[in-house]
């Protein structure tokens, strides 16, 4: 067994509700020898270092999760693997989260190597069915036995980056066999263009009977594909507008007079493509401009982010005729999305004698615990609370988590600081359980101070709720008293850092950001300068109170920088106060919170106002044991004022 001392301690002593953060350190990471080693087969596995791989696995003989070492030593030979191989596997570990992760390596193979027997007898055991590239497997073994596959491909492919060889192949295979036309090749370029995908814009290029190097050029160097001109073909008109799209990117001014120029070689409904490529370029930067090019572009078929951003604009606008007409014409599953139901009902709502119809929409939503879902509440007259909690779990409920085998192995691999892998065990065990299982198996998550598990878990439940498991509130001791001392709002801090990091005390970015608050070494060392913390080094970002001190004291420097405003300051965390500034700068007038956080440029700092603010909402509403406003919290977001910046 190799559940860590602590659980073991808190069941022992019945202290099984006890929050983990009220309880002693996790101890230090060391890992065995044998622990050691595995990490090795690990790192040989992901180098597809068969030799190292089973030399490492053969001294692992009776490490407690055999599973793994199997796969690793296997996922080096997948190429050369037989079929008895990977049967004799999926019948060893049948059930577990390794066998569906295998299943979905062995499937990409079979897909491959075009073995359609195997691949149709492997699929539907294919659990979590999540990778897009055994989808575009699927669908062209469908085409292998004559079925009629567009529509279903139409759906799936939408994000070029991710296609790899298989979407690739799909795409050729339909456009071979009739079931893709002229007009879904170029909805495709667009769509590369559009996500600057190199590879599948020359490959499409390709099968429209362009040049790839015109195709990549169009998408690399548009300046250069336009300065070629328009070419005589359809094709070879939608790479150059695709080279104005990209070009707008870069100097929407030199995109608009290269489309000018060639207007009249061009169709009405060409015309009506490249004023979108250079409207939705245009909205990328808030250019006022923008509204009147997406006027121009009627006519022209859009892709799922171009007619976002024609909404987004045009609620900018206040132009709330043409929010319900996009959002309506928008396809289905876009359309049932809670923000675009929500301004639905915004839209109608602004016109003469629609009022039931919004609140149908809003009480579609309303349920939902999640920015959208808390406006649509308060569109309906209702504030944001904490629901009252479900009765207490026992300690028979609690039990069947400490011995849930694949419980256990998460913290295991937790315990490695393996989160990928723990992430996948644990997730892979709650698809079974229910609603009172799945806040006992938070509250092991907690007890464990796997607080990230416990909010996700907790997060899941719609019909129970323990808030104490979805906004907990982990060194609190230093986090109240620092935001005290600064003037900030307790709940708008524990917001943000929820967002941040999920309370995973030793979480790191891509891009270095550290601990509970991520803050970047570089903003580490300005604010620790401002604020005159003499011995501080980089290093000692992931400590509790460093971290906190720095992330809270930012926190303090951005609020004032965005006169208050938290939706702004939120926005200038994650960002930067420069691109809060630009952004800002483009207001002519006071707008709404919620218009100016739906229409935040960056995607990822787009969700993450969204959510810190909604976040905070609740955090009020447990703090102060009262109803919250989460439309009042978002205020209105005025035009940017002189002063003092931030850099």
């Amino acid at each position: 067994m190799f559940l860590p001392k602590l659980f073991a301690v808190a069941i022992v002593a019945g202290a099984c509700l006890i929050p983990a953060y009220a309880q002693a350190p996790a101890p230090p990471y060391d890992p065995s020898a044998d622990d050691e080693t595995f990490l090795l087969l690990r790192e040989a596995a992901r180098q597809d270092d068969a030799a190292k791989a089973n030399a490492y696995a053969s001294r692992l003989q009776n490490y407690p999760i055999p599973s793994y070492v199997d796969y690793y030593r296997l996922k080096t030979r997948m190429r050369v693997a037989s079929s008895d191989e990977f049967r004799n596997f999926l019948t060893r570990y049948q059930g577990l989260a390794i066998a569906d992760r295998l299943r979905n390596d062995w499937l990409l193979e079979l897909g491959r190597a075009r073995d359609w027997a195997n691949f149709d007898q492997q699929l539907p055991l294919f659990v979590l069915n999540d990778d897009t590239q055994v989808k575009c497997y699927a669908l062209m073994s469908r085409v292998a036995r004559g079925e009629k596959v567009a529509d279903d491909a139409r759906a799936l492919l939408t994000n070029p980056p991710g296609y790899g060889d298989a979407c690739g192949a799909l795409i050729s295979t339909l456009a071979q066999s009739g079931q893709f036309d002229v007009n879904d090749l170029l909805a495709q370029l667009r769509l590369a263009g559009e996500f600057k995908a190199t590879g599948p814009a020359r490959r499409i290029g390709a099968l429209l009977g362009v040049s790839e190097l015109h195709a990549s050029q169009a998408v690399d160097l548009p300046a250069l594909a336009m300065a070629r001109g328009i070419g005589a073909t359809r094709a070879d008109h939608e790479v150059y507008l695709m080279a104005v799209s990209r070009m707008a990117r870069t100097t929407q001014k030199l995109a608009v007079v290269a489309l000018e120029k060639n207007a009249p070689n061009l169709s009405p409904q060409e015309q009506a493509i490249g004023w979108a490529g250079i409207a939705h370029a245009a909205s990328l930067t808030l250019a006022p401009e923008a509204y009147d090019y997406w006027r121009k572009s009627a006519g022209a078929p859009l892709t799922a982010e171009q007619i976002q951003w024609k909404t987004r604009i045009a609620l900018r606008r206040a132009d709330w005729k043409t929010v319900k007409a996009t959002i309506e014409s928008m396809p289905a599953p876009l359309r049932a999305q809670p923000g675009w139901t929500y301004w639905l009902g915004r839209a109608l709502q602004a016109e003469h004698g629609a009022h039931e119809a919004a609140v149908a929409l809003y009480q579609r939503i309303a349920d939902q615990n999640s920015f959208y879902g808390q406006l649509a509440l308060e569109e309906l007259g209702q504030l944001i609370s904490i629901p009252p909690p479900g009765p207490a779990l026992t300690p028979e409920e609690m039990a069947p988590m400490a011995s849930n085998p694949g419980l256990r192995r998460a913290l295991k691999f937790f315990s490695l600081r393996l989160r990928p892998e723990g992430t996948r065990e644990w997730n892979w065990e709650l698809r079974k359980f229910s609603e009172r299982e799945l806040l006992a198996a938070a509250e092991f998550a907690r007890m464990n101070q796997i607080l990230d598990r416990m909010v996700n878990t907790s997060d899941r439940t719609r019909t129970q709720f323990d808030y104490t498991q979805r906004f907990p509130t982990p060194h609190n001791d230093i986090l109240h008293p620092t935001a005290q001392q600064l003037g900030l709002d307790r709940a708008w801090v524990y917001g943000l850092i929820r967002q941040e990091s999920r309370f995973i005390m030793d979480a790191r970015s891509t891009v270095g950001a550290s601990g509970l608050m991520q803050v970047m070494p570089t903003t580490g060392t300005y604010v620790a300068r401002k604020i005159g913390l003499g011995d501080y080094v980089k290093n000692k970002l992931t400590d509790v109170r460093t971290n906190i001190l720095l992330g809270a004291n930012y926190m303090s420097m951005v609020l004032g920088n965005a006169d208050g405003s938290q939706t702004l300051a939120t926005a200038a965390y994650n960002a930067g106060p420069g691109r809060m500034r630009n952004w800002r700068g483009k207001l002519d007038e006071p707008m709404e919170g919620a218009i100016f956080a739906e229409s935040i440029p960056y995607m990822e700092t787009r969700i993450y106002v969204k959510n810190v603010m909604s976040n905070a909402t609740n955090y009020a509403a447990m703090f102060e044991n009262k109803p919250q406003s989460l439309k009042a919290r978002l205020g209105k977001v005025s035009p940017r004022a002189q002063g003092n910046d931030l850099p």
